[in-house]
């Protein structure tokens, strides 16, 4: 099999940062896992602030270090390790307040729009 069957958040944040473009002009805090199908698997570390927009797919996070708020819709969420959140296709979020270590995991999945009925 040519793909992997397993990913290191130790391998990925040694990728980081990645290139640098007009969005992330320090280079992209995010490095891809896999993928297979619709579904990706990626870790992001933000430095400082977080740039993202909402994305078309359904996506969860899987905190894996550090610690702060995930704004979701204009809510706020303290998190830290261990946390899981699930972000429905569209909809506006970001990590806010978070400690120089925050990574989380991320996993995108699904049609465009998402999957909501």
């Amino acid at each position: 099999m040519d793909r992997p069957l397993k990913a290191s958040a130790t391998e990925l944040l040694a990728r980081l940062p990645g290139k640098a473009s007009a969005k992330w002009p320090q280079g992209e805090r995010f490095a891809r896992a896999f993928a297979h199908g619709s579904m990706s698997v990626e870790l992001y570390a933000p430095v400082g602030d977080d740039p993202q927009t909402p994305h078309a797919q359904d996506e969860l996070y899987f905190i894996h270090s550090g610690s702060g708020e995930f704004v979701l819709e204009g809510e706020r969420h303290a998190f830290g390790p261990g946390t899981a959140f699930f972000v429905p296709a569209g909809a506006a979020h970001r990590f806010e307040n978070f400690t120089p270590d925050f990574a989380t995991w991320v996993v995108f999945w699904g049609p465009d729009g998402g999957e909501a009925g």
